[in-house]
């Protein structure tokens, strides 16, 4: 058995509009690398971090990676030795889950190198401690689609009940991340606790259409359901550009648009390639935009790479 191993871990587009904290998909880019290895000290270290600005904590208690780690040899009742090196290949505070990224990517590899006493999806309540870390609240709507790829419901989390949405949906994403930040902890501070019945009716078909959508391969559905009445009046205003890159992508094709996860990026679905790519260029000359990327639905999570 080998003491180390490399992984990949995706970024996530958590929500989907209308799915808040319960919904979400991976994506095959950006994403997170991580090198873990067994070792003698009885300690969770992170030893290395490669990572823009370099405000990632190396205390153990406090990284997503190392804290999700902690729980999961708890668990087991383990006294492992684990050092963990992160490659950030991905913004942080966007919206695409890099913390998520880093929590399910490091208990996928800890649980590989010891022989995988765990399930993927029994990983994700570990991982949710990562996240709880992060920003303070143990969601799941990152971490489960990064650990098991695709379209990922959260049915409930009293007690956890996850759900992979059975759909082979073949669609083209543009993320476009917006210049700036926008913390996690943040953006649900502004959350109002109250939902008014007429929204809630309006959100729940939304969501009802999006899973029947997912379900059926029916692209066209699941553009009409992403609507969100609850939330994204609510955080858009924190996204200056969000109004002017929605419509861009819509006069170029886009089914559908929403804020991914807490934002500021924005996601926008497209049956084609050659749309989103005309819509990436239209976006970066009229917003100053951080990053964009035009990528697919990643199907598989993490998974092993070389190195």
């Amino acid at each position: 058995m080998s003491n180390h191993i490399k992984v990949f871990s995706p970024a996530t587009v958590a929500n989907v509009a209308c799915g808040f904290d319960i919904l979400g998909f991976a994506v095959d880019e950006p994403g997170d690398e991580l090198r873990v290895s067994l070792s003698a000290t009885k300690e969770v270290r992170v030893t290395s971090i490669e990572c823009e600005g370099g405000r990632i904590p190396y205390n153990a208690e406090k990284n997503t990676a190392s804290t999700s780690v902690i729980q999961m040899l708890k668990k087991l009742g383990s006294t492992q030795g684990i050092d963990i090196q992160i490659t950030k290949k991905m913004p942080l505070g966007s919206g695409l889950g890099s913390s998520a990224a880093s929590a399910a990517g490091s208990v996928f590899a800890v649980n590989k190198l010891l022989g995988e006493p765990f399930t993927r999806k029994e990983l994700v309540a570990f991982a949710m401690e990562g996240e709880r870390v992060a920003c303070g609240i143990g969601h799941a709507d990152n971490v489960a689609p990064a650990l098991l790829g695709g379209f990922v419901l959260i049915r409930s989390y009293q007690p956890l009940d996850i759900i992979t949405i059975p759909t082979t949906l073949n669609f083209v994403c543009l993320i476009v991340k917006p210049r700036g930040e926008l913390l996690t902890s943040d953006s649900r501070k502004i959350l109002e606790d109250k939902v008014y019945l007429k929204n809630m009716v309006v959100q729940t078909g939304n969501l009802a259409g999006l899973i029947v959508g997912l379900t059926q391969n029916d692209l066209d559905l699941v553009g009409r359901s992403m609507v969100d009445v609850v939330i994204e009046p609510q955080r858009a205003p924190l996204i200056p550009s969000f109004e002017v890159i929605r419509g861009i992508a819509k006069s170029c094709g886009a089914v559908g648009s929403s804020i991914s996860g807490s934002g500021p990026s924005i996601v926008s679905i497209f049956s084609e390639n050659s749309a989103a790519t005309n819509a990436a260029k239209l976006i970066s000359k009229s917003c100053d935009c951080e990053h964009i990327y035009i990528t697919k639905v990643n199907y598989s999570g993490v998974r092993e790479i070389d190195g």
